[in-house]
């Protein structure tokens, strides 16, 4: 092989030519290794494509066995090619046969062969398969010459990407590429979804790989890093990120990696071998992910995303393409894969075309999953590496109740997931013919269903789940989409709309639940060893009565002359909620006194979810008009389980008989104070925990709109006073039965209750 520059940048105008000639695929690569071999003076090219099944299969060869192509072939780590594939980098060897990983295939004729350069065929750091040279005399190859077979296999790697190589792949296999990839992640919201990935921040296809103008191309390199590191200069010295944080430590290692000259140095290593200044930084990264996907250490993997979104930046600058999402140009059946995503951006894609979301990082807490849920969008996160397995357009299925995602799936695959989401399509459309019909047990109880919401787009749900009312709506979630924090008229508005398309069912308001895990970014926050028992919710409300003053400022007023229910969360004592409720008779009195109108009515509540109120019900029954019991975070404080870590969070039964006594003290304390009561909490939303909860005596539950119809044709078929003379008797002290999630389920099937 030549060492000179002249030699790969020949090369690369040669592929070019071959590349544009009209010939079947097959031809073209025959072609490829003859050109790649005359031209560096080797002895042997040949070029193995990786099928779905981690075989190595030999495509095409100049200098061995022609009889051999399609039919000689290494797995994953088995021989020298093999090896290439497993690890991703190349390998350089005078003697071949001296090397413990050699493994000799009679059919190819290779013995007369000693030297040998192998390369990975990368592509987003995926190997798609291995470029291998080979000469009969022993001699270790220059690094020039390693870089120009690089160089080289990019462009092979492009092939494949395209498709082009499908056409000859074994039908029974197919290639790598296409490979149908199972994933396992943590379901976030609930529902499957079917449909076609849509990268959130999509990957910029390079098209253009061969330099005309290599002096060209690094001007052009030198502009655009110029630009970026401007860009990300200007970002850094903005309001924004004057402070420290995730988001300027992120930048900061941008600006790091904008500045250093070993990345530089590769980019114009490769754009010297010929190819354009996007293929050589794409290269270079290809290079780079490949490397680093195979370390251990957590830490370099996050610098390895750092890298890949600044690459794509700069990628991005060289081919005058805009940053971010394309949410304009989405297909109807779209799936969301990215990252990690903000709440707002989820919102500007629009609700009608999602049919579902998978990240690589975010939380049960995140607040793009609690936008998701609200949304009802299927979402699974903790994802390893889906955005650079995935493509845009590949096939795609999300299961949120299992925490799986399916990429490129298989037929059966497919259509089992297809009938399961037809089964749930008839399954709605029964509990959409039950919205018109009474919430009423088969002993004539009544029970009211209500929905939980917490954004305009949830308003709908209303009519079309037969929902009475909303019986939570979390006001936090304006606040969590909101680039800046909301002013008194753009509050006074959103809870103006709600009202409005309530249109005079009730709607009961929670005060702002921020704080703890619930971070505003332009709200400075503090860090806590347990935050959701931290500073948070009304506890930050009161230590900062100017912004709760401003929130209920805006509800007194938005609900002018009619009806206005509020409630206060996280309260854990009584004397707490008297202060609250001093506030709102502060601003009352202010209004009346510059001539505002006022509601008509106005209940004001609490949500239990603090164990130390169920020691002052008594007393707190007193003062306000009603309460809402908040079961998601009652239980986790009544268990000590930290319902966002997965260790825990499922160590302790709902069900079980010290909460179960724990929600009948709130119901029989309410009762015998004659102040309603609701539970709000996702235990609402499950038909058989809704069932116990009935037994122990709650007649108003709100839940998600989805599980509203499940709930309801659950409550049709149940006979309320016979499941509380079952359930009852068991909590008493003593009894030596405590399985009461066994016993309701007996129940349930004694009784043909619809769960």
């Amino acid at each position: 092989m030549r060492s000179n520059l002249a030699g790969p940048r020949l090369l690369l105008r040669r592929l070019r030519e071959v590349m544009a000639e009209p010939i079947k695929a097959q031809a073209r690569l025959d072609k490829i290794v003859v050109l790649i071999a005359s031209n560096v003076v080797a002895e042997v090219c040949s070029v193995y494509v990786l099928r779905a099944d981690g075989v190595l299969e030999l495509y095409a060869t100049e200098g061995l066995n022609r009889e051999a192509v399609h039919r000689a072939s290494l797995r994953v780590g088995q021989g020298l090619v093999g090896l290439i594939a497993a690890e991703a980098r190349p390998l350089n060897l005078p003697n071949a046969r001296a090397h413990p990983g050699f493994t000799y295939l009679p059919e190819t004729g290779e013995e007369a062969y000693n030297s040998f350069l192998g390369v990975p065929i990368l592509r987003a750091g995926r190997t798609l398969g291995v470029l291998v040279v080979q000469n009969k005399s022993h001699r270790t190859y220059l690094e020039d010459e390693v870089e120009a077979l690089q160089t080289t296999a990019m462009v092979i790697a492009e092939m494949v990407a395209a498709g082009d190589l499908e056409a000859i792949a074994q039908k029974a296999t197919g290639l790598d590429l296409s490979r149908p990839i199972h994933s396992s992640g943590t379901g976030l919201a609930e529902g499957v979804g079917l449909g076609h990935v849509v990268l959130h921040e999509p990957r910029v296809v390079v098209t253009n790989l061969i330099a005309e103008d290599v002096d060209a191309e690094s001007s052009r390199l030198e502009v655009a890093i110029n630009r970026l590191r401007l860009s990300i200069d200007d970002l850094l010295a903005s309001g924004d990120m004057a402070g420290m944080g995730e988001h300027r430590e992120v930048l900061e290692a941008y600006r790091m990696f904008a500045h250093d000259r070993g990345w530089i140095r590769k980019i114009e290593e490769a754009i010297r071998n010929g190819l354009t200044a996007e293929a050589a930084v794409e290269k270079v990264q290809s290079d780079t992910r490949a490397r680093m996907l195979r370390q251990t250490d957590p830490y370099l993997r996050e610098r390895l995303h750092d890298l890949d979104d600044l690459a794509y930046r700069l990628i991005r600058e060289l081919m005058g393409r805009k940053h971010g999402p394309l949410s304009s140009e989405l297909p109807q059946d779209a799936v969301l894969v990215a990252r990690n995503m903000g709440a707002a951006e989820l919102l500007d894609y629009g609700r009608d075309r999602i049919r579902g979301l998978v990240l690589e990082e975010g939380g049960p807490t995140s607040h793009v999953t609690i936008v998701g849920r609200a949304l009802g969008i299927p979402l699974v996160g903790q994802v390893d590496d889906i955005v650079s397995l995935a493509d845009a357009g590949d096939a795609i299925i999300v299961d949120g109740d299992a925490g799986e995602v399916h990429l490129r799936p298989a037929a059966d695959i497919e259509n089992s997931y297809a009938e399961k989401v037809r089964f749930r399509a008839r399954r709605q459309a029964q509990y959409r013919r039950l919205r018109s019909k009474p919430s009423v047990t088969k002993d004539g109880v009544e029970i009211t269903l209500q929905m939980n919401a917490g954004l305009l787009v949830d308003l709908p749900h209303l009519a079309e789940a037969g929902a009475a009312g909303v019986g939570l709506f979390r006001t936090e979630l304006q606040f969590m989409v909101a680039s800046s924090f909301p002013r008194m008229r753009e509050q006074k508005a959103q809870y103006s709309q709600v009202l409005d398309a309530a249109n005079g069912k009730p709607v009961t308001f929670r005060s702002l639940d921020i704080g703890g895990d619930k971070v505003l970014p332009y709200l400075r926050s503090i860090q806590e060893e347990n935050p959701a028992m931290g500073w948070r919710a009304l506890r930050l409300g009161l230590d900062r009565p100017g912004l709760l003053r401003t929130q209920i400022r805006a509800l007194l007023t938005a609900a002018a002359g009619r009806e206005l229910k509020l409630m206060f969360p996280m309260v854990a004592e009584v004397a707490e909620f008297i202060r609250a409720r001093d506030l709102v008779d502060r601003e009352l009195k202010h209004l009346r006194r510059h001539g505002h109108t006022v509601p008509e009515h106005i209940r004001l509540g609490v949500m239990v979810e603090v164990p130390s109120l169920l020691f002052q019900l008594d007393e707190l029954m007193m003062h306000v008009d009603f309460v809402s019991v908040g079961s998601n975070d009652l239980f986790q404080f009544f268990s000590a389980a930290d319902r966002s870590n997965t260790r825990v969070a499922d160590r302790f039964d709902t069900l079980g008989i010290g909460f179960l006594r724990a929600l009948k003290t709130i119901v029989d304390a309410a009762q015998e104070a004659h102040v309603p009561v609701t539970l709000c909490g996702e235990l609402a939303g499950r038909p058989l925990e809704a069932m116990a909860l009935i037994g122990l005596g709650y007649r108003d539950l709100s839940m998600s709109p989805a599980s509203l119809g499940p709930v309801k044709a659950m409550l049709r078929t149940l006979d309320a006073g016979r499941l509380s003379a079952r359930l009852l008797p068991r909590l008493e002290p003593g009894h030596p039965d405590t399985d009461i999630r066994t016993l309701l389920k007996r129940f349930a099937n004694e009784m043909d209750v619809a769960l």
